[in-house]
């Protein structure tokens, strides 16, 4: 059977890997990276409507090895769920978000987790520029080396920036810019540093500055017990601290250096409660500071060439992380893929049912999370419109409600 060519060696493509593995699905993964580290990916992302799907999708030892990576291995056995929104001026807890089971897992680490097993199938250093379709029942993948190898379909799977994407929708690929701007650091601290933002909650927490609608988001990416550092004179904490902004001016742009990036981000936290202004204060200098570029791209119809061509995840549909819903729906398209993808090679339906039945569920699904999100992320900069209906407060789910 030709193989199924998956682009792209992030989340959502390994576990597709894993997921037709498990179906006895032949498929090789095509990444741009020239391995694992090539870029940083040790941010963290929450999990959980999802975990229902990953449970049944994945074996069974690959789902413990991701729960492994936590960022807290204490607070995941003992979580209540919370996702507090904080008034960033006095430090009050304004809105407690719907709890639900979560995991906080290390994004990079999650990654290598989902790749054992497959490892001899992931291709490092591929770049993907074209798709062709010479054949009618075979697909072609062009690298920038100009070799080609061929399968039944692909699937683009390669992030908000999809080559697969620019190729089906050459007329509308780029993603839509929010006129918001972020940046974020991962930062060490000691324990008694870390203390008053675990007190607020040990896990993550975000607000809003009310006089000016600057953004505040801390999570933990690592504990002494996770770095090995618990019980040494250099105990260790690491946490992820991130501030966004509208762009109303010149002056709002975010700047080409470290340096400036985070003067930025310590005139931004004038005002907050002391305890936040000095976790922001306390960031030391040379620290590298990441820009998130905030744009989304709504899951717009695409022709898949007879189930031939396909995508998933960010590349399908790019959404702000302002629900933290992103990872979760690409996970719930890698499960609904699989099982579309399996009646292809059973000969129960043909490829081009399959795909319009997986690409109508996905786009419908997926439109209103990205609109979700999107309204998201403008409710957190305006503390005049947050109340229990905003976008940002309302209990995450498949449907948004």
């Amino acid at each position: 059977m030709d193989p199924v060519l998956i682009v792209g060696a992030g989340i959502v493509g390994l576990t597709l890997g894993q997921a037709l593995k498990l179906r006895n699905i032949p498929f090789e993964i095509y990444e741009r990276d020239v391995d694992p580290d090539a870029r940083g990916q040790g941010w963290a992302i929450t999990l959980h409507w999802a975990l229902d799907y990953m449970h049944q999708m994945l074996p069974e030892d690959t789902v413990k090895r991701i729960q492994d990576v936590q960022v807290d291995p204490d607070v995941a056995r003992n979580d209540n769920g919370n996702f507090l929104f904080i008034n960033l001026e006095t430090g009050e807890p304004r809105f407690k978000i719907p709890p639900s089971v979560r995991w906080r897992v290390n994004r990079e680490k999650m990654r290598k987790a989902l790749l054992v097993g497959i490892e001899e199938r992931v291709h490092w250093g591929r770049r993907v520029v074209g798709v062709e379709l010479l054949e009618e029942t075979k697909v072609h993948l062009r690298f920038m080396d100009e070799t080609i190898v061929a399968g039944r379909m692909v699937v683009g799977a390669e992030g908000s920036r999809s080559m697969v994407r620019q190729g089906l929708r050459p007329d509308a690929f780029d993603n839509i810019p929010l006129g918001i701007n972020f940046t974020g650091v991962a930062v060490d601290l000691s324990p008694d540093e870390i203390k008053p933002l675990r007190d607020m909650d040990p896990l993550l927490f975000q607000g809003c500055h009310p006089p000016t609608g600057a953004f505040f988001w801390f999570s933990m990416l690592e504990t002494p017990q996770v770095n090995h550092t618990a019980g040494t004179d250099a105990e260790r904490y690491r946490a992820q601290i991130c501030m966004s902004w509208r762009e109303d001016s010149p002056d709002d742009k975010v700047a080409d250096t470290d340096e400036a990036r985070l003067a930025n981000m310590k005139r931004r936290a004038r005002g907050f409660v002391p305890f936040l202004q000095q976790a922001v204060e306390r960031i030391p200098n040379g620290t590298p500071v990441t820009e998130i570029k905030l744009a989304d791209w709504e899951c717009l119809p695409w022709d898949n060439h007879d189930g031939r061509v396909t995508m998933a995840g960010d590349a399908a549909h790019a959404m702000t992380m302002y629900r933290g819903e992103a990872a979760n729906h690409g996970l719930l398209d890698a499960f609904n893929l699989a099982n579309a993808i399996e009646k292809v090679y059973v000969g129960a339906e043909s490829a081009g049912a399959a795909i319009d039945a997986f690409e109508e569920e996905m786009r419908k699904r997926t439109s209103r999370a990205v609109r979700l999100s999107r309204q998201a992320c403008r409710d957190a900069h305006d503390w005049g419109r947050l109340d229990e209906t905003s976008a940002i407060l309302t209990k995450r789910a498949i449907k948004g409600e």
